[in-house]
């Protein structure tokens, strides 16, 4: 199982950017879906996760509001759909999977991840 992402580039502070990630190999109701991102000198963290169902969503303080994931099952692919982008929103995003149950906050509990996809907000 292989995860491509997609939706790498440059966006003004305030605008929005969808980042995509198509899976081979496998189907996304098989998996529950993480999101995450990686600042500059920092830690990895998480961004978002979708339950296998796709019926239970849950997303990190900061981003609440303006992030949505969501999921295309006939296209195999997640979205994370990022508003009101702030410059420190600016990261390599990440996405993940396993075949947990439920919902998955931590990157110890994925197994397959994505290569990343950077996005850059200016100010």
């Amino acid at each position: 199982v292989q995860l491509v992402e997609s939706g790498v580039g440059l966006v003004q502070a305030g605008g929005s950017r969808s980042v995509s990630c198509s899976v081979s190999g496998g189907t996304f109701t098989c998996y529950r879906t993480g999101r995450f991102r990686h600042v500059l000198g920092k830690w990895r963290e998480f961004v978002s996760t979708m339950s296998r169902s796709g019926d239970s969503t849950e997303y990190a303080a900061s981003m609440k509001g303006r992030f949505t994931i969501s999921r295309d099952n006939a296209k195999n692919t997640a979205y994370l759909q990022m508003n009101a982008l702030k410059p420190e929103d600016t990261a390599v995003y990440y996405c993940a999977a396993d075949w947990g149950y439920g919902l998955g906050t931590r990157m110890d509990e994925y197994d397959i991840w994505g290569q990343g996809t950077q996005v850059t907000v200016s100010s």
